[in-house]
């Protein structure tokens, strides 16, 4: 190989992998007669001999998102291996790092480090969920399925599953919970028009109508999670509870100016009218900058 190559080379490596690699005392790309990579080994393979993973749960990759990681592996190269497993002489199978690999291809790489491991198709697919719920940029939805595949296709025990990624039950129950949801507010999750806030509100309204009509108030008026949290408190309670608790029902033609005041307040605006037509207009707030953001509004 020329002298030029290996330095191309060397640089597209982060500094402590490159010395592991080129360290003749610390060789572990050494290769059989047949002159493939040892299992076990972290080695540099060609990027053609890598076929993409079959079970990889991610479908959307975003472009300036590669953009930004190609020119990073440009500049300090793959600090972190993606793992693949053997299926044949020269011939790999991506476990792990598409986003790593795909970044690399931008990058111009021919040549990716990876650490070379034996796995079956449930070991695959439960290795690559696994690391797709323990990334950062993942939407809500995109967890509870990768959760629910886990539960699901590899029969791991919802105590088990608690181990493997490090998060408690009652959190992976509330987002498997997610997928009880409408479709239409399961796109709004996916597409990252609620939050994960808006979603776990909504799914303690028992009708499945309700929560859609909802979805478009929250969507329509920009509502923010309190605000979500106290309508579904208003609508869950029932009407007998709120006259015991002596909370008069707001009169219908009130409730659109109380609704433009919630939107404007960016809070949950409480009207109180007897028969009489006397009662109180309350604005809460939870300190005191919000405060005075309100009194600036109203002046």
């Amino acid at each position: 190989m020329k002298t030029d190559d290996m330095q191309g080379k060397k640089k597209a490596l982060g500094r402590g992998l490159s010395a592991l690699l080129e360290n003749p005392e610390t060789d572990i790309t050494s290769r059989e007669l047949s002159s493939d990579h040892v299992i076990g080994a972290i080695a540099q393979i060609e990027i053609a001999l890598i076929e993409p993973n079959p079970f990889q749960p991610r479908v959307h990759f975003d472009k300036e998102e590669l953009a930004d990681l190609a020119l990073s592996i440009q500049q300090q190269g793959i600090i972190q291996p993606v793992t693949v497993r053997k299926i044949g002489i020269d011939r790999y199978q991506l476990i792990s790092g598409e986003r790593r690999l795909k970044a690399a291809r931008v990058a111009g790489l021919t040549e990716v480090p990876a650490y070379i491991r034996v796995a079956n198709d449930e070991q695959m697919l439960e290795m690559a969920l696994v690391e797709n719920i323990q990334r950062e940029d993942l939407n809500p939805l995109e967890v509870a399925i990768s959760f629910q595949r886990l539960l699901d296709e590899c029969q791991i025990r919802q105590e088990d599953l608690s181990v493997k990624v490090g998060k408690d039950r009652s959190t992976i129950s509330n987002y498997i919970r997610l997928l009880r949801l409408p479709a239409e507010i399961q796109g709004a999750i996916r597409d990252n028009r609620i939050t994960m806030g808006h979603a776990r509100a909504l799914i303690t309204i028992d009708d499945p109508e309700k929560q859609v009509i909802l979805l478009g108030k929250i969507l329509d008026r920009k509502l923010s999670v309190r605000q979500v949290e106290e309508l579904v408190r208003n609508m869950n309670q029932p009407a007998a509870e709120k006259k015991q608790a002596g909370i008069p029902q707001v009169p219908q033609r009130y409730r659109q100016t109380i609704e433009s005041l919630n939107q404007k307040m960016n809070t949950a605006v409480h009207l109180r009218v007897n028969n009489k037509g006397a009662g109180s207009l309350t604005i809460p707030f939870r300190n005191e900058d919000e405060l005075n953001r309100i009194i600036a509004l109203l002046d």
